[in-house]
């Protein structure tokens, strides 16, 4: 029978896509999963059958990086390649997926498992998992999921990925459906398998200051869950964020400079991989020397390795004080100025944020509350008491005044300074909505984000800003300073979206030649693929095609982000 799926072909997966919805008919949309944290429900991990699941993905890892077996689906075409250390593209064949009745096969399999109300093949639903309006990279027509599927349960994701992997049925695993970079999109169609629905607290440590959780927890959630105990999880990426795309995007928010990114907030992951086999990487200590850091390689593997359901995560004692400030420069450069010197100091922010003077306009235009439109440094400075904070906080303003500051306010009140904050957190939002103003509905926003080091920050916005303006162009920046991070929404009409990628593509590679990254914290998806070639070289990517063709030889698992699998694949 013909093989399905086998490259990139959008008109006959388009056409497949309508046989198999027609032929598989619909489904009752599942009953809405709560989305509150459930924070009465503790239960204790399978500690037993993960230690034995370690134990084999140990055995594997050790023979996967150096034997791919003649069973291995995705075999180079010569046996030469099967001795090297890395997998070049040109050595691997397309990947086959399984045929339209294997995939009716899976899907009735999997319906049968979880229940027709936890499937979906509603239009509705199927869009939904498919794009979003503020998602930068879009998929191609007909790229959207057959099948989503809401698991409850650990087990039940490793009953369908043994499923899904014995079918060879392309899985696309997702939490929040937040992220901007195309990481969800269905180049292969097949299922999406969305894990929101596993939103359970399971277990609280306070006094070694962690907690374990299943993948659909969002990280507000769990902060007003931990409003209680006097705790907080570090990591603050967007609105409606979970804690598993968390982990598969590696992300972080305003409190990066201070509490790290998710690789540094995560003790132990269970992870179920490809072919249904279930581990925990770590145990529960702070520190550890065991063997290889499997937290490591799926943090920031966007789904590609496996499907995140439980992690253990580090937590912290609410600062005794914190204060919040905001200010205001001439200059950007006297704004980096002023913030280096913070951290060369050592001062202990909390945050270090920084707005330009656009993106201070846009907010203006769109809040009561305005504010100086000129680029301004957004400030959290903690310590055990007013006076420690006090005495910082006078250090902070005599060296913004060295470098020109034109205004500051500082304050200590909670009311105060949530509407300091204000600015920052709504930045995004009053971009979209200074554009839809401008230029009606037919208004879009191309969110990106760079990192250089903090000593060619000025120059790295000083070259984009103007090349921004000599293609007409608005753009916000919004930058967590304290580490180099700028992001960039760019307002452009829907005619223009073209001229706004290639000004995105001379953006990385400005940040490039800086000795920078394509991306701090958005991840690669399918968006930023070719970037990670100029950044990285071939040879590296062709380590990580090794990886993934290790632990995923049948390439399912969330097919073609990060980095190609497909000779054949040229797309994007």
């Amino acid at each position: 029978m013909l093989r399905s799926f086998v490259g990139h072909v959008p008109c006959a997966r388009a056409m497949l896509s309508k046989r198999l919805q027609s032929s598989l008919g619909s489904a009752k949309k599942p009953t809405p999963v709560p989305k509150q944290v459930a924070p009465s429900e503790h239960y204790t991990l399978n500690q037993s059958s993960s230690a034995v699941a370690t134990v084999l993905i140990g055995v594997s890892l050790l023979g996967g990086g150096i034997f791919i077996g003649s069973n291995f689906i995705a075999s180079p075409k010569d046996d030469a390649s099967e001795l090297l250390s890395i997998t070049p593209l040109s050595s691997v064949s397309s990947p086959e997926y399984g045929t339209a009745e294997d995939f009716k096969k899976a899907f009735r399999e999997i319906e049968a498992l979880v229940g027709s109300e936890r499937v979906s093949r509603s239009d509705a639903e199927i869009d939904h998992h498919a794009d979003s309006y503020y998602t930068t990279h879009k998929p191609l027509e007909g790229q959207k999921p057959q099948l989503v599927v809401f698991p409850a349960t650990t087990e039940e994701v490793s009953a369908i990925l043994k499923i899904c992997h014995r079918l060879r049925v392309p899985v696309v695993p997702n939490s929040g459906l937040t992220s901007l970079e195309g990481h969800y999109i269905h180049s292969r169609l097949g299922l999406s398998l969305d894990l929101s629905g596993m939103n359970k607290i399971l277990e609280l440590n306070e006094l070694d200051l962690d907690i374990t959780v299943e993948a659909g927890v969002d990280w507000q959630g769990l902060n007003e869950y931990l409003e209680e105990y006097n705790l907080f999880f570090g990591p603050d990426p967007g609105p409606g964020a979970q804690i598993g795309g968390m982990c598969a995007t590696s992300c972080s928010g305003t409190n990066a400079y201070r509490y790290g990114t998710m690789k540094e907030n995560v003790l132990s992951l269970t992870v179920v991989l490809a072919d249904g086999t279930v581990i925990k990487t770590r145990k529960r200590p702070r520190k550890t020397a065991a063997g290889y850091n499997l937290n490591g390689l799926f943090i920031g593997s966007e789904g590609t390795l496996g499907v995140v359901t439980q992690a253990t995560l580090k937590l912290y004692m609410k600062p005794t004080v914190e204060a919040v400030g905001i200010v205001s420069f001439p200059t950007l450069e006297d704004a980096a100025s002023a913030a280096h010197e913070y951290i060369r100091l050592g001062l202990p922010m909390n945050a270090i944020e920084i707005l330009d003077e656009t993106t201070m306009r846009f907010i203006n235009a769109t809040l009561s509350q305005k504010c100086e439109e000129m680029p301004t440094l957004f400030l959290k400075v903690g310590g055990s008491s007013e006076t420690i904070v006090g005495e910082t906080i006078k250090q902070v303003t005599a060296i913004a005044g060295k470098n020109h500051k034109t205004s500051s306010a500082f304050s200590f009140d909670e009311s105060t300074k949530a509407e300091l904050w204000h600015g920052r957190k709504v930045a995004f939002w009053s971009t979209y909505d200074y554009g839809r103003a401008k230029f009606g509905k037919d208004t879009e926003v191309w969110t990106t984000d760079i990192v250089v080091p903090i000593s060619n920050l000025p120059q790295a916005v000083r070259e984009i800003k103007e090349d921004l303006v000599a293609n007409n162009f608005e753009a916000s920046l919004m930058g967590h300073i304290g580490d180099g991070n700028l992001h960039f929404c760019i307002i452009y009409r829907a005619g223009e979206r073209e001229k706004c990628a290639q000004v995105v593509g001379r953006m990385v590679e400005k940040a490039l030649r800086l000795q920078g990254t394509c991306t701090g914290e958005h991840g690669i998806g399918m968006g930023k693929r070719n970037y990670l070639i100029q950044e990285l070289g071939e040879e590296v990517i062709s380590v990580m095609r090794r990886l993934k063709l290790s632990l995923d030889p049948l390439r399912i698992m969330n097919p073609d982000k990060i980095f190609k699998i497909d000779p054949e694949d040229h797309e994007h």
